[in-house]
């Protein structure tokens, strides 16, 4: 019996491990449930009953919103690096996350 091991092309391997990372902002105010929204996508979107599930929808959100991009012929906006100062405030949780997605 032979076995035949292929490797990766050079392409396969760098699309592979190429990986985007956008700034997540996640909120919630106390009558609502959690919210996902990414600064660089605009109009990038989720939300969750519990904050895993607000984050598990967003990094799909964001990878439906490059695709859409790209199949619509626009160049995806690279992510860009930031530095947070969060805001507290009595009545609303606010804090940042990344979304890692496949490029």
């Amino acid at each position: 019996m032979r076995v035949w091991l292929t490797t990766p092309s050079r392409l396969e391997t760098r699309q592979a491990m190429r990986k985007l990372r956008y700034l997540v902002r996640i909120n919630r105010n106390p009558d609502s449930d959690w919210g996902a929204s990414v600064p660089d996508l605009p109009g990038c979107v989720a939300t969750g009953k519990i904050i895993h599930i607000a984050l598990r929808r967003i990094q799909l959100a964001i990878q439906l919103h490059l695709r859409g991009l790209q199949e619509d012929g626009v160049r995806p906006p690279k992510p860009r690096q930031r530095t947070v100062l969060p805001r507290p405030t009595s009545r609303q949780i606010d804090f940042y996350a990344t979304g890692e997605v496949a490029a």
